[in-house]
């Protein structure tokens, strides 16, 4: 079934779902996007967000031995938290203090370049808009639902659909403040731990600017689906999160693609094998890192978990 005909008709729906911070704040939006990681996952913690705190079990952290006996951690994250999801489970900290090296699906210190390339890259040019590239019927949904949000039609036709799918996902500053990288950046910083970044900016905005017309303005109406569901995933996901459970994890970001399901390995396989050389690469370093990215990228037989398990290495989950 296409995007289109599985989208709620009634736009209403979805403004009392999503975001209602209006893209005439666009500009600043982006400067949150630096804060982004993993940015689908933001998406899928929107809703849902204020679920009930759930009880303790194992860590969303894993250690991971080569058979020389060198030791990285892998930590899986939730981008935006609130201050009641605090404390956050101890093996973090445990991996933090172990580790002489943080890294980041994106080096924070490249993330205002990366935001500002995004924006760029996902605004069109002088004399092009919005509705050369999508179906009129999304258009004229688009056109009814920012209306009802009281945002003019000027000022949400010069972004692309992937570039309004991110200004209506992102939670507030508030949130991400709040998320794991944050938090474990600002740590490292304190004692004077590196950070650094899987991808270059480049790297890291590649599966949103390489989207074509189509796949673009899919993940745009795939936004719409999930917010007119009536079992948002955020309450499962904070839940799974918590008790360490890397497997639901990723059933629920697939869940989230279910429409296009080539989006979603694009997003997280793909980049998972981009990603196995260099994590590799600082196992035989002789230096302890702490590798932390979206936790949806562990679960699943594409995941960094199986990914690392079937090179022979060992995994320890931590408690």
């Amino acid at each position: 079934m296409e995007c289109r005909q599985a989208l709620a008709r009634n736009p209403s729906k979805n403004k009392a779902c999503l975001s209602r911070q209006s893209l005439v704040g666009a500009p600043e939006k982006f400067r949150n996007l630096k804060l982004l990681v993993s940015r689908w996952f933001a998406v899928v913690i929107l809703f849902g967000f204020l679920a009930a705190r759930p009880a303790f079990g194992r860590s969303c952290v894993w250690k991971v031995t080569d058979s020389s006996g060198h030791v990285l951690y892998l930590g899986g994250s939730v981008h935006a938290l609130r201050s009641s999801d605090y404390p956050l489970p101890s093996a973090f900290d445990v991996a933090l203090r172990a580790c002489s090296r943080l890294v980041f699906e994106e080096d924070p210190a490249k993330s205002e370049q990366s935001a500002k390339e995004l924006l760029r890259a996902g605004t069109y040019p002088k004399g092009d808009n919005l509705k050369n590239h999508v179906d009129p019927r999304t258009y004229n949904y688009l056109r009814r639902f920012f209306a009802l949000l009281g945002v003019p039609e000027t000022k949400f036709n010069k972004y692309r659909p992937w570039l309004i799918n991110l200004m209506l996902a992102s939670p507030s500053s508030e949130y991400l403040k709040l998320g794991v990288e944050r938090y474990l950046a600002s740590r490292a910083r304190a004692a004077s731990k590196p950070v650094f970044g899987l991808e270059s900016p480049a790297e890291h905005n590649a599966f949103f600017v390489n989207l074509n017309d189509r796949e673009a303005e899919a993940l745009l109406l795939i936004l719409f689906i999930n917010a007119s569901r009536e079992d948002p995933a955020g309450a499962r996901l904070i839940n799974a999160w918590r008790r360490g459970d890397a497997e639901a994890l990723t059933r629920m970001l697939q869940e989230s693609f279910r429409e296009v399901p080539a989006l979603g390995q694009r997003l997280i396989d793909i980049r998972n094998r981009n990603w196995l050389p260099k994590i590799e690469g600082y196992l035989r370093s002789g230096k302890t890192y702490f590798v932390v990215v979206g936790a949806g990228h562990m679960g699943g037989p594409n995941g960094l978990l199986a990914l690392l398990k079937a090179r022979g290495y060992k995994i320890e989950q931590l408690p």
